[in-house]
């Protein structure tokens, strides 16, 4: 079962905070609010979303919530099939998964959505899309279009990044230029894997390039490593929901 978390970005400190949880059960939809809803009011720019109005209930719909129907594209659209092959899908995509992967990035708001990663055969394995290309100077933009499916790309971390301490960017061999940033909601954990397993041993790699697609959806990467004993991601009181 997919458990997708919904980040919301405060607009003056530009932190990130996750304030629901998504998930699909027995064909029905569930979402609930997280306790890191109470730290986004806090701020007293958060407004709950559309009809789901308290904080202290479990909503289910048989059809996905608007807020997330509004950032799946239809697919009577021309560029659907276009599209999926952006993401790295072939057939049928479900809601989630298609969620899951674009992270239902929109120009008009500050909503975020993604995975909460699991083992898998005892790794660490997530797919993320490239972060920032379009803020990138363009030499570097026009490094992605030299790069090749397979090729390695390292990680290093961005300590004097004023809104995210964990920070980290992408960048290639030689020459070293940077191709983006890895999504902020996976930074913290990666930090630690990154401790705990050794850099040597965090291995990123390109899993697909779009040069016809807008440039969030120009660089796939996929992430693998080994799934320490006892890790635990998504872990602190900001995920967790209000409502059990």
């Amino acid at each position: 079962m997919k458990k997708l978390f919904l980040a919301w970005r405060e607009p003056e400190k530009r932190e990130w905070i996750v304030v629901g949880k998504l998930w699909q059960k027995d064909n029905k939809y569930y979402f609930g609010y997280t306790k890191g809803v109470l730290k986004a009011k806090k701020s007293g720019n958060f407004n709950e979303f559309g009809v789901m109005q308290d904080i202290d209930k479990i909503y289910i719909s048989d059809e996905l919530f608007p807020i997330f129907k509004n950032r799946i594209l239809n697919k009577s659209r021309p560029e659907y099939s276009d599209y999926i092959r952006w993401l790295g899908f072939e057939g049928e995509v479900s809601p989630l998964e298609e969620l899951s992967r674009t992270n239902g990035l929109r120009a008009t708001d500050s909503l975020q959505i993604f995975e909460k990663p699991k083992p898998i055969n005892g790794k660490f394995i997530i797919y993320f899309f490239s972060h920032g290309i379009r803020h990138l100077p363009p030499t570097y933009q026009k490094r992605i279009e030299h790069l090749k499916e397979g090729e390695r790309l390292y990680i290093a971390k961005d300590i004097q990044n004023k809104y995210d301490k964990y920070a980290l960017f992408l960048r290639t061999d030689d020459p070293v230029e940077i191709v983006g940033y890895v999504p902020r909601f996976y930074t913290k954990d990666i930090n630690k894997l990154l401790d705990i397993n050794g850099k040597e041993n965090v291995e990123v790699k390109i899993a697909k390039i779009n040069l016809d697609a807008p440039k969030q959806f120009q660089l796939l990467c996929k992430l693998e490593t080994n799934w320490p004993r006892d890790f635990k991601v998504c872990e602190s009181e900001e995920f967790e929901l209000i409502v059990t």
